[in-house]
């Protein structure tokens, strides 16, 4: 730890908000050609169950144009049911604030797991969240590359007819997540062993202090099976298996 005086920490602040900036203006040309992306037709018929009874992938854009899709474990053989969905899909969506912002911009966000309605409808109450959530009810997962592992797909619609634009899964689903923003910019940073950290910072291997937002005990160990499945992902860092996500 280095102690500096004022003048010495604005300098390095500036230093570092050079290489900030160019990280922005990355972003932004990244963002530009992923509106570029081609777009593929979804030729094949999809259905989902819904609070209101059945509904088809166009159904889910609620007469919007843009649809996002969040396929989160909630289902038999995940880590945590009945009570929970997987811990990591639960942090993103703890994280979903009010979808007025997006509707606004003609853009529906949907979760989709395989628990029946009646199973999700429990979770959500329990957690307090409030997005639309699906039951997937055919091929949808395995077809969009999110049947082992958690992903979000992104579609447009032209009239009836539905495309896929993009699709993102493994860490690039952090974005939508502030959890791991806000720690990104502080001292200590995520405290898990694979960061480039100075010596003497506190780290753990990652995944493992991962919990529930309702099941966060101060000075508990962390759940010794959620430990041991988290650890069994590293070797291959993202494996696509449920019980390296959940």
């Amino acid at each position: 730890m280095q102690i500096v005086s004022a003048a010495e920490w604005n300098a390095a602040r500036e230093r570092l908000l050079v290489q900030e900036k160019e990280l922005t203006r990355t972003r932004d040309a990244l963002a530009a050609q992923r509106r570029r992306m081609p777009w593929l037709a979804v030729e094949k018929p999809y259905a989902f169950e819904t609070p209101d009874g059945t509904a088809s992938l166009l159904d889910l854009f609620a007469g919007r144009r843009q649809l996002v899709v969040y396929r989160a474990f909630l289902e038999p053989g995940v880590f945590g049911w009945p009570e929970h969905a997987c811990r990591g899909c639960s942090m993103i969506a703890d994280h979903v604030g009010n979808l007025a912002h997006l509707n606004a911009r003609g853009t529906t966000l949907v979760f989709a797991s395989r628990a029946p309605q009646a199973d999700v409808a429990r979770v959500k109450e329990r957690m307090g969240w409030t997005m639309p959530w699906v039951t997937i009810t055919d091929s949808f997962d395995t077809d969009f590359g999110v049947d082992e592992w958690h992903g979000t797909n992104a579609f447009i619609r032209d009239g009836d007819r539905v495309f896929r634009t993009y699709f993102v899964d493994r860490r690039g689903d952090e974005v939508f997540g502030n959890t791991w923003s806000y720690l990104d910019i502080t001292a200590l940073g995520r405290q898990e062993d694979w960061e480039d950290s100075p010596v003497g910072h506190p780290q753990t291997r990652p995944y493992e202090w991962w919990n529930w937002s309702d099941s966060y005990e101060p000075g508990a160990a962390p759940d010794q099976e959620w430990v041991d499945r988290s650890n069994a992902a590293l070797p291959s860092q993202a494996p696509r298996t449920a019980g390296g996500c959940c």
